[in-house]
């Protein structure tokens, strides 16, 4: 028998509410009508509703960032993959082979032979020694050439169709494709096509990662989480050096490195989240507000009804009564960061820093791989020796501010270069130079790091990936260049290097602090945003 509440009274006597029989429905936070609705940028919802670092945050943060350390693989496999491996004369060569000689150049072809084999690396698989050597510079140079193209590419497409997530997705699949193809490279100018591509996608890994990672995070803890996702880059490379111990021929080293990609796709990304700042801006408001209140709802609070996600511009806009207008899709590109005075400077700034502290970075790195020690242990000490930088640049960032942090870290690097330049050659201070050189190494990687929460909160969500991709491609051009410096030889590499630190702090000098300053999603809502800025 119906009941005037809408309920039914079952035979039994129970009375059954009718509304538990039908199938809820997701709510339409588009239809709340403005007078009904609260509206509230992404950063506000976090720090008032949902919370800025909970649960869901630090879940979606390990497993985003463990796709540095697929970065860390394909990067560094070219470290053992094309090392120049020991030799030895072969037996009854008599005085045809020297082993005193400083290397294979001078000595009869068929008298010696390589230890370990012709497929323990590349180097002996081809022979790129002697006039063949620059050939391994030169596929170091388009791997990082592939990188500066791919971060460029990936960088628009994780701002524009894409997104986020599905741009990481992508250059995993075309990473765990290529580096298995390059492990049955027939031979050497197909291993550098190879190795290029690998570096396109490569290129966009980083920085997909790094923004998916840190964009639902809160502003108070975004930049300790955005300088811990470097502990994951280090982390990779230790593995790696693990890893190519196991498998001393460069094929299987190919293979198993590139491994990770495809156990990645698999296991890790379908429990990722896309950005909801790049649901909002692509009018997903739906989208954006679920993910909102999962985050709530996972950290322990609740996302009161009525309350709505909007633009930064729109949320400030007291006057804007077109709530369509949240409905749209925001875009921009390259082209809007030059337009926008605000922007423009803070590009340009941004390009030269990454270029300096790329050439010094990867310039003073590659001082490891000459070491006369065992290569397996001393790259797993040099990733290891990072990490204290990253420790005390994430302490002080909130602490001290973003600004003063690159221009220290910076000036603290070029000081010991420029050290390491003063003392020269002689050997009795020769343990002085390496100290100078790992301490301006442990300078420049605070920086490296660094960069990446700094661009990210110079520019709005709209442009975020774009200008981030071309401040990485700014790094990678650096990185093709740190070889040719260190070829020089004698002082003039510390000198370079030294130089390029104090020029980078003096570009730093003239970028504004981003600290504890709202994360801007739109060109319009970062203009007006700092312009309130300046006025108060």
């Amino acid at each position: 028998m119906a009941t005037a509440g809408g309920s039914e009274t079952c035979s039994h006597g129970f009375s059954l509410d009718s509304s538990l029989l039908l199938p809820t429905k997701e709510p339409n936070w588009e239809a709340i009508p403005e007078s009904e609705s609260e509206k509230l940028c992404i950063d506000d919802m976090l720090d008032v509703y949902c919370g800025e670092f909970g649960s869901w945050q630090l879940r979606h943060f390990v497993l985003t960032s463990l796709a540095w350390a697929l970065e860390a693989f394909h990067t560094m496999v070219m470290i053992f993959a094309d090392q120049e491996p020991g030799w030895r004369c072969v037996e009854g060569s008599g005085s045809w082979c020297d082993e005193k000689a400083e290397s294979v150049c001078g000595l009869e072809p068929g008298s010696w032979e390589w230890e370990g084999g012709p497929g323990s690396s590349t180097v002996a698989q081809w022979g790129l020694v002697c006039r063949e050597k620059y050939k391994v510079g030169l596929v170091q140079a388009l791997f990082f050439a592939g990188c500066m193209i791919g971060a460029g590419v990936f960088g628009h497409l994780s701002d524009s169709s894409l997104g986020r997530k599905g741009s990481l997705k992508t250059v995993c699949i075309l990473n765990a494709i290529f580096g298995c193809l390059t492990s049955i490279a027939p031979d050497y100018f197909t291993y550098l096509l190879l190795r290029f591509l690998t570096g396109f996608s490569t290129g966009g890994v980083g920085l997909c990662s790094f923004v998916l990672a840190t964009e639902p995070v809160g502003p108070t803890k975004r930049g300790v989480a955005g300088m811990s996702t470097f502990y994951f880059f280090s982390t990779g490379i230790a593995l790696l050096s693990g890893i190519a111990y196991i498998f001393p021929t460069w094929r299987a080293l190919y293979v198993a490195s590139s491994v990770p990609s495809i156990l990645f796709l698999f296991l890790v990304i379908p429990f990722i989240s896309e950005s909801p700042r790049w649901y909002l801006v692509r009018g997903k408001i739906n989208k954006a507000m679920k993910i909102m209140q999962a985050i709530a709802k996972s950290n322990g609070n609740n996302l009161p009804e009525g309350v709505i996600l909007a633009l930064d511009d729109e949320a400030n806009d007291a006057s804007n009564d077109n709530q369509s207008s949240s409905k749209e899709a925001v875009s921009g590109s390259i082209v809007d960061v030059i337009r926008s005075p605000v922007t423009c400077i803070r590009l340009f700034l941004a390009i030269g820093i990454s270029f300096t502290c790329s050439v010094v970075y990867y310039g003073l790195s590659l001082n490891v791989v000459n070491l006369e020690t065992n290569i397996h242990l001393s790259v797993l000490l040099n990733a290891v020796a990072e990490m204290p930088a990253f420790t005390i640049t994430a302490v002080l960032l909130d602490r001290f501010g973003r600004k003063p942090l690159a221009i220290g870290t910076q000036w603290f690097s070029a000081i010991f270069c420029l050290t390491g330049c003063v003392v020269g050659s002689v050997r009795m201070w020769e343990v002085i130079k390496m100290g100078c050189g790992v301490l301006g190494i442990f300078g420049m990687a605070g920086t490296y790091n660094l960069l990446f929460i700094y661009t990210a909160e110079l520019f709005p969500t709209v442009v975020r990936n774009a200008a981030l991709g071309s401040a990485t491609q700014a790094a990678q051009m650096g990185a093709i260049l740190a070889p040719f410096v260190v070829v020089l030889g004698g002082v003039l590499p510390f000198l370079v290097f030294g130089i390029c630190g104090l020029v980078g702090g003096m570009l730093a000098y003239y970028l504004p602090e981003t600290l504890n300053k709202p994360l801007y999603d739109t060109m319009r809502g970062i203009e007006e945003g700092e312009a309130d800025w300046r006025i108060t």
